[in-house]
């Protein structure tokens, strides 16, 4: 019984420390892109907590917040089947919710977060529900988001070698349809961006994380236990990589892959573990407690971002950079009487967010934070400035 109570206190925890992180980042122009530009489910779903909960930044990124509690609730329950203790699955999703990645698509409003919830979904679901109504469900993801294509991939190569005809079919289909939808391009010559990927999945994982998802996966194809999350997982973390020689990749529509093939290396890891000796277990110890320093460190470095700028020389080059700023100088704004003005796209649309709208009246034009030349607005954090720019009205009527 008292496992039940870590579980439920690791992630109220979780969720309390995302909760509070919301008020110390302001939209991105990334983030505001979606919110304002063409219909998405995404931007949909953003709107509708908008609506609900007020135009702040809780509301803003209340939905991955969901995504991500909803995600970790069912990557346990899917873990059920491969980690017959409940300890070792409590260690599991320790794990899961302190990844980098999945710290970042908890706060960070895109496709990334919703991607993990459908995918630990249909996982989830495929043993619960006769196939027919996972096939609606594949429908409607096909009509969601562009990252399900690789999805019905995977499930293809599943379905053929298990000579499901029908269902294989099916997702070539649904493929076909969300390729027409969304685009899903293939272009470029070579280009290799192969260590780039490879050093950006570590960077998701941590290397040693991920080195070993990597060994798990590979491990387990020369077993008889391979299964569909087998087959999505490898399958699309393959096709990232030859991918990766021709051209970049978007690593958020391919890295939640891998991250559901999390109970697959945990079952992997814990089988070696309790087949060794004693004697022979500490490479297993020292490997896992590297692990949750890695994993541990990573954390605190998101949640804690903004002491890093008193180490970082250029304030651009900070990780978290283009979610600052914005909030606080539209605080001050507002605070000077200013409603409107313009100013470059990026910050204009940041900007709308907060409640300052375009017009012509007034000029906002950022400038060098290392001018010596006086400006009449500055933003600093940790006494580190951030921001300069100059606020000058062009039509005061």
């Amino acid at each position: 019984m008292i496992l039940k109570y870590v579980f439920f206190l690791i992630l109220g925890v979780d969720t309390l420390m995302l909760v509070l992180q919301t008020s110390h980042v302001s939209i991105s122009y990334e983030e505001a892109s979606l919110l304002y530009g063409d219909f998405s489910v995404l931007s949909s779903l953003t709107s509708l907590s908008l609506n609900i909960f007020g135009h702040n930044d809780f509301a803003l990124r209340f939905m991955m917040i969901l995504f991500h509690l909803l995600s970790a609730i069912l990557m346990y329950e899917i873990s059920k089947r491969y980690i017959p203790l409940e300890r070792n699955r409590l260690w599991l999703l320790l794990v899961f919710l302190l990844l980098p990645g999945v710290v970042s698509a908890a706060i960070i409003v895109n496709s990334a977060g919703m991607l993990i919830f459908g995918l630990f979904l249909f996982v989830y679901l495929s043993e619960k529900i006769p196939q027919r109504y996972l096939n609606v469900l594949l429908l409607l993801y096909a009509l969601t988001d562009v990252g399900f294509v690789y999805l019905f991939l995977g499930l293809a190569v599943y379905y053929s070698m298990n000579k499901q005809k029908y269902n294989l079919v099916y997702v070539l289909a649904l493929y076909l349809l969300t390729s027409y939808l969304y685009g899903s391009e293939v272009t470029g010559s070579p280009s290799g961006h192969f260590l780039d990927t490879i050093g950006i999945y570590s960077a998701i994982f941590t290397p040693i994380i991920f080195i070993y998802l990597f060994y798990a996966l590979y491990k387990r194809y020369f077993t008889s236990k391979i299964d569909m999350l087998w087959y999505l997982s490898a399958t699309v973390l393959m096709l990232s990589l030859v991918l990766s020689f021709r051209q970049r990749i978007p690593l958020e529509h391919f890295a939640p892959y891998l991250i559901i093939a999390l109970p697959l290396a945990a079952q992997s890891y814990i089988s070696s573990y309790r087949v060794r000796l004693k004697m022979y277990r500490k490479r297993y110890k020292l490997a896992f407690v590297l692990s949750f320093i890695f994993l541990i460190s990573n954390t605190l470095l998101v949640f804690f971002n903004k002491e890093l700028y008193a180490f970082v020389q250029n304030p651009k080059n900070h990780f978290a950079y283009e979610m600052h700023v914005a909030k606080e100088l539209s605080s001050i704004l507002k605070e000077r009487g200013v409603s409107c003005l313009t100013t470059d796209e990026k910050m204009q649309k940041r900007l709308k967010f907060y409640g300052v709208t375009k017009c012509k009246d007034i000029v906002l034009v950022e400038k060098n934070i290392t001018a010596k030349k006086a400006t009449n607005v500055t933003i600093s954090y940790k006494n580190s400035v951030l921001y300069r720019a100059d606020v000058t009205i062009i039509n005061n009527i």
